[in-house]
């Protein structure tokens, strides 16, 4: 399901006094949009989850920090157990302030005729601390106050949970309120007429959930090439509701994907150690030591061709990568583990990252628009690590990834190499407990009826409330 921000897994408990503390299809363009471009592409598991989210930092302002961060966490609370009834007395004005450009908490306090000097004892809080730190252009601050004096400020930090910081004598009492909800299993299943997107949309699954099955099947399927019209999905999948209403989906608990013909399955195992990861029904692991692309969701522009009439110096040029097609400032992700080997200005290559993968493979990315903060000669990268952003540096026409693949110093085609396997099978002593853990889901997936169907939680085992 949904997990809780790093914040929220450490967030708020007992109230802290601040007295004391068969065509191809152009799936993409018709999809979501530029916004998923930068998508991280590996497997949703327990090591690789911030590789699944969206990348954002390109169209987002950069947020305010009111205050450094020094947190104490405290335990969570249910949604309606914390509140002070005098905050609703006559006089008192409730008000919603959305965030600007530039704001900081001391700026919309003096905007709201608010004492500043009470910042002091709310940001003494630890829950306050933390979830008042950082304001982005549009955040909702729900502000309550007779004249001068604070009474309340809240502000919802995800779905499931709110910062509240209520006045308590002369000082406050932060908390942060977790709404109870349901989880429920769902099935859908789509054919791909114009794009995933699209098909997700016409059987009710959202982006989110689409873009990680997605990144399940990533080492197996192409999605900026792959795709044809008929191709098919069915996906097993957590939903989470409240008093009726689904608030959002969790994880993908099993999948399926008919790409040309071909069927892809897989579901997802927590081991006994604790691992989660997602296996073909007979016990294989979908990580691969490699991805096929370094950027996910995009389109091809220029493809491997070793006579190429060069756009620029107008020449016969061999192309001895992939160009993808990305806006300015895309992450771009290392495919698999590996040292860099090279990072800087490369001749027509603009800013340039090559990275040795071991047993003779490099790969090169050109154009760069500039480096990740951690990229240097002589570092070790991971598997979905960012390494760069797309740029236009050198000899290029537009913002795009310029991905070389080598062995030994050949050139290969990157979309076509035999990748490196790497992938790993479930152990023989723990086969019995993979199978009876994924049997249900299997089943699942077959099925040919949605569990919500009716809109109710069914009476399953499969369902749990959190």
């Amino acid at each position: 399901m949904t997990r809780p921000s790093a914040f929220l897994r450490g967030a708020a408990a007992h109230a802290i006094s601040s007295n004391g503390r068969s065509r191809r299809l152009p799936w993409f363009a018709t999809g979501l949009g530029l916004p998923l471009l930068s998508m991280g592409f590996l497997l949703p598991d327990a090591g690789y989850q911030n590789a699944l989210r969206l990348d954002l930092a390109l169209t987002e302002v950069k947020p305010v920090f009111t205050l450094p961060l020094l947190f104490n966490s405290s335990d969570l609370v249910k949604a309606g157990e914390f509140g002070n009834p005098d905050i609703a007395a006559d006089g008192n004005r409730a008000v919603t302030v959305k965030v600007r450009r530039g704001d900081t908490l001391d700026r919309i306090f003096r905007r709201e005729n608010l004492d500043p000097a009470q910042l002091a004892a709310v940001m003494a809080q630890g829950p306050a601390r933390e979830g008042l730190r950082v304001l982005r252009p549009g955040d909702e601050l729900h502000v309550r106050h007779d004249g001068a004096t604070l009474l309340e400020i809240s502000r919802k930090l995800d779905t499931f949970h709110t910062l509240n910081v209520i006045r308590a004598g002369d000082g406050f009492e932060g908390r942060v309120t977790a709404l109870e909800y349901q989880t429920r299993t769902a099935r859908a299943t789509g054919d791909i007429r114009s794009s995933l997107f699209e098909a997700a949309a016409r059987a009710g699954v959202s982006d989110s959930t689409i873009m990680k099955l997605a990144a399940i099947f990533a080492s197996q399927i192409d999605f900026v090439l792959d795709l044809r019209e008929g191709d098919h999905f069915a996906v097993v999948y957590e939903e989470m509701w409240h008093d009726g209403d689904k608030l959002d989906e969790g994880e993908v608990l099993a999948a399926e994907f008919v790409s040309q013909g071909k069927t892809h399955r897989a579901v997802r195992y927590q081991a006994a150690d604790g691992r989660v990861s997602y296996y073909t029904p007979d016990g294989r692991s979908l990580r691969k030591a490699f991805v096929r692309a370094p950027l996910a969701f995009t389109r091809v522009s220029s493809d491997f061709n070793p006579r190429r009439m060069h756009p620029i110096l107008n020449k016969m040029r061999g192309h001895t990568g992939v160009d993808y097609a990305a806006p300015a400032g895309t992450p771009v992700r290392a495919p698999g583990d590996g040292r860099v080997s090279f990072a800087g200005r490369k001749g027509g290559y603009g800013n340039a990252i090559i990275l040795e993968h071991g047993n003779g493979v490099t790969t090169l990315y050109g154009h760069l628009s500039r480096f990740a903060q951690a990229t240097a000669v002589g570092r070790r990268v991971h598997q979905g690590d960012v390494i760069g952003f797309v740029g236009a540096t050198g000899l290029a026409t537009g913002p795009h990834l310029h991905y070389e693949y080598r062995v030994n110093g050949k050139y290969m085609n990157p979309r076509t190499v035999k990748l490196p396997e790497g992938s790993t099978s479930i152990d023989g002593r723990e086969r019995p407990r993979f199978a009876q853990a994924v049997a249900p889901l299997i089943e699942r997936l077959d099925a040919g009826h949605s569990m919500l169907a009716d809109g109710k939680a069914p009476a399953s085992a499969s369902d749990q409330t959190t």
